[in-house]
C-alpha cells in the first residue's frame, strides 16, 4: 500500500508485538463487532523504525460502551478509565491496551477540548502531535497512513501536524517533546518550522507542572543526541524557561562521549548533574523545580563536590584506592565521571578508562579493629574512643592498607602508653 508521498508502505504482520496473542486478542474482539480496530502512534512509529516497542496503544471506531461489551464478551477485562473521553483499557494475562474511540476536536481550551466521536481516521489523526505518531495498523499487519507522516519517518523528521503554533499552544509540553522525540528519532537539525514555533510560543512553558517537565527532561537526557538538542534549547532561549541554572551543554556533550567510549548506560541525573551544578545552590534549585527525590538530589549534590571529594581522570592508584574505600564504587565511578567530563582530557584517555575499572580490580579492605578494641585498650568511653579510632585509620590507609590487625593493636597500645606517661 502506498503512501502520499509514493513510497510504499511496509507491511508489519511479522512484527512480535503484533503477533502476541494478547494484541491479537484485543484487535479481534473489536473486529468481532464489525468495527475495524488498529494500533496507533508509537507502537506502529517503533515498528517501522526497527526500535523496541513498548505499550500498545489501540484506535476504533466504536464506542466505548461496546468496546466494553465486546471485549468482555470475548472473556477479556474492561476497565472504564476514562469514558467521556473514549479510553477503555483492556487487560489480558495481566498486560493493558489503551483503547481509544476516533475522535475529533470540536474546541480546544489549551490541553483541554471538547471531542466528538466519528468514523473519520483522518480526523482522528489530525488531534495527534507529530506526523510520525499517527500511522496505524490492523491484525494483519497493514500500516495506514492517512497525513503521510511515513515519508518523515524515513527521513527520521519530526514535524507537527498542520499549524505548529496551534499545535503547540494545545499543549505547551509539545515543546519538550519536540525537542525530545527529535534527539530520539530525528536526524539532522530540528524542522524549521516546528523550531520556529517552539521558540514564539516559548513563554508558555511556564505554565506547566513540575512534574510533566521532569518528564519530557529526564527523556530527553537519556537521547545519545541530548547534548546536541540541550544546547539548541540554550540558544534560542528555551532551555532556562525550564531548568533554574546556567547550563554548560559542552560538558553534557564530554560525559556523553566518555558513557560512550566506556560502554555505560546513560546515567540521566548524572547528565543533569553535570549539565546544570556547579555548586550547591544549583542542586537545591533544580530539586525544587524538578521535584527530585532525595536520592536524584544526592547525585546532583555530588557534582558540587567532586572537585574537592572525588578521584580525578589524572589520580594514582593510591588515590584510587583511597576514593574506592571511602565512597565505595558507584560513588567513586560517579565523581571520576564528572571530573572528567570537566577536565578536558580526552573521553578515550586509557589511564582515567583504567581507573574507571579499578574496583573490578581491587575490592577495599575492611578496616581491622573497632572502638571495642579501643576501649578493652584501656580508653575510657567518650569522644576520645573516636579520635583514636580515626588516628589509626588515616595511618593504616597512608600505609596503603597493608597494616593487618595485629599491627594497628600494637600502635594502638604504644598511643595509649604515650598518653598515660604523658
Amino acid at each position: 500500500m502506498p503512501a502520499e508521498g509514493g513510497e510504499r508502505l511496509p507491511c508489519l504482520a511479522d512484527a512480535e508485538w503484533l503477533k502476541r496473542p494478547q494484541t491479537q486478542a484485543v484487535l479481534r474482539a473489536i473486529e468481532a463487532g464489525g468495527y475495524p480496530a488498529r494500533a496507533v502512534g508509537g507502537v506502529v512509529r517503533n515498528a517501522l523504525l526497527g526500535l523496541p516497542v513498548a505499550d500498545v496503544d489501540i484506535a476504533t471506531p466504536a464506542p466505548p460502551e461496546e468496546v466494553i461489551r465486546l471485549v468482555e464478551s470475548a472473556g477479556l477485562k474492561a476497565i472504564p478509565t476514562g469514558l467521556k473521553h473514549g479510553t477503555v483499557t483492556v487487560i489480558v494475562d495481566h498486560t493493558p491496551f489503551e483503547v481509544t474511540t476516533l475522535r475529533k476536536d470540536v474546541e480546544t481550551f489549551g490541553r483541554h477540548a471538547r471531542v466528538v466521536f466519528t468514523q473519520d481516521w483522518a480526523a482522528d489523526a489530525r488531534r495527534r502531535d507529530f506526523t510520525i505518531n499517527a500511522l496505524y495498523c490492523d491484525a494483519d499487519g497493514r500500516v495506514y497512513d492517512p497525513l503521510n507522516g511515513y515519508p518523515d519517518i524515513l527521513a527520521r523528521r519530526v514535524r507537527f501536524i498542520g499549524d505548529a503554533a496551534e499545535r503547540i499552544r494545545e499543549d505547551y509540553l509539545r515543546i519538550l517533546r519536540f525537542f525530545r522525540l527529535t534527539a530520539v528519532y530525528g536526524a539532522g537539525p530540528p524542522d524549521p518550522e516546528g523550531l520556529a514555533a517552539a521558540v514564539r510560543e516559548r513563554e508558555g512553558l511556564v505554565r506547566l507542572s513540575s512534574e510533566r517537565i521532569r518528564q519530557e527532561l529526564v527523556q530527553l537526557l537519556a537521547a545519545s543526541r541530548a547534548p546536541e538538542l540541550i544546547e539548541i534549547m540554550r540558544d534560542y532561549g528555551l532551555l532556562t524557561m525550564v531548568l533554574p541554572v546556567a547550563p554548560r551543554p559542552s560538558l553534557l556533550r564530554r560525559l556523553v562521549a566518555i558513557e560512550q567510549s566506556l560502554a555505560l548506560q546513560p546515567d540521566v541525573m548524572l547528565r543533569l548533574a553535570v549539565l546544570g551544578v556547579e555548586v550547591v545552590e544549583n542542586a537545591i534549585k533544580l530539586r525544587d523545580q524538578l521535584r527530585l527525590s532525595n536520592a536524584e538530589f544526592d547525585t546532583l549534590v555530588l557534582a558540587a563536590n567532586a572537585p574537592r571529594e572525588g578521584v580525578h581522570p589524572h589520580a594514582s592508584e593510591r588515590e584510587a584506592k583511597v576514593a574506592l574505600y571511602r565512597y565505595g564504587p558507584k560513588l567513586m565511578r560517579k565523581q571520576l565521571l564528572i571530573n572528567w567530563a570537566r577536565s578536558g582530557i580526552s573521553p578515550d584517555d586509557p589511564h582515567a578508562g583504567e581507573l574507571y575499572a579499578f574496583p573490578d580490580k581491587w575490592e577495599p579492605p575492611k578496616f581491622p579493629i573497632s572502638g571495642a578494641d579501643v576501649l578493652e585498650a584501656g580508653v575510657p568511653p567518650g569522644p576520645r574512643v573516636g579520635e583514636i579510632l580515626d588516628q589509626l585509620e588515616r595511618r593504616w590507609i597512608e600505609a596503603d592498607f597493608a597494616w593487618d590487625r595485629d599491627r594497628l593493636l600494637a600502635e594502638l597500645a604504644n598511643g595509649v602508653s604515650d598518653a598515660g606517661q604523658a
